[in-house]
C-alpha cells in the first residue's frame, strides 16, 4: 500500500516540476508602441483600483499586438502579457 502512495507522490512531484519548467518566468519587455516603452506614462490611473488589468492594442510588425497591464500599488502600470495576432489577410490578394 505504501508503494502506491510513494509512486503517486513521485508522479505529482514530477508533474509539478515539469509544469514549472514550461512556464515563462521572465518579464515582458516593452516594445515601440507599448504604453511603458521609454518609461512610465506621465499620468497615473488614480481612479482605477490597484490590481486592475487593462489591455492596449496597436499595430506591430505585420499584425496586431495586444498587451495586458496591471495597476501596481504605487499607481504605475506593469506589462504582464503580450499576444501577437498575425494579419492573415496578407498574401491573400
Amino acid at each position: 500500500m505504501s508503494s502506491k502512495i510513494l509512486a503517486a507522490a513521485i508522479s505529482i512531484s514530477a508533474a509539478t516540476l515539469l509544469a514549472s519548467c514550461s512556464t515563462p518566468s521572465g518579464s515582458v519587455e516593452p516594445v515601440p508602441g507599448s504604453i511603458t516603452y521609454g518609461g512610465q506614462p506621465r499620468t497615473k490611473l488614480t481612479k482605477s483600483p490597484v490590481g486592475s488589468k487593462f489591455q492596449h492594442r496597436f499595430a506591430y510588425g505585420t499584425g496586431m499586438a495586444v498587451e495586458t497591464y496591471v495597476i501596481e500599488p504605487d499607481r504605475s502600470v506593469k506589462l504582464i502579457r503580450r499576444d501577437i495576432i498575425p494579419d492573415l489577410s496578407l498574401g491573400n490578394g
